[in-house]
């Protein structure tokens, strides 16, 4: 059974950069044709999806925050990190990992927490 666990700061400062990874269990992330997105959920607000990294490295972001968002995949950990640079008090959200269909999210992490204050 595929499980996924995200590990988050918790809490961040304005401007910094906000670093969250996925731990996954119960299967390989460079599976062929594996993708993985990350998916937040602003306080009141709908899900937003991030962006994906493919099982080989290729990655896709929001266009609204292509500018600020990195994926990366760390094969020797079986995890997946994303990295939000510049937050502000807005990025302020449950973030999730998923696995990703491409026209659903298969299997998804309990999600991490994270404010944005000084």
């Amino acid at each position: 059974q595929l499980q996924l666990q995200e590990s988050g700061p918790g809490l961040v400062k304005p401007s910094q950069t906000l670093s969250v990874t996925c731990t996954v269990s119960g299967g390989s992330i460079t599976t062929s044709p594996t993708t993985w997105s990350w998916i937040r959920q602003p306080p009141g607000k709908e899900l937003e999806w991030m962006g994906h990294i493919v099982y080989d490295d290729r990655t896709r972001y929001s266009p609204s925050l292509k500018s600020r968002t990195s994926i990366s995949l760390d094969t020797s950990k079986n995890q997946f990190t994303l990295k939000l640079r510049s937050v502000t008090p807005g990025d302020k959200a449950v973030y999730y990992c998923a696995k990703d269909l491409g026209w659903r999210f298969d299997y998804w992490g309990q999600g991490t927490r994270v404010t944005v204050s000084s």
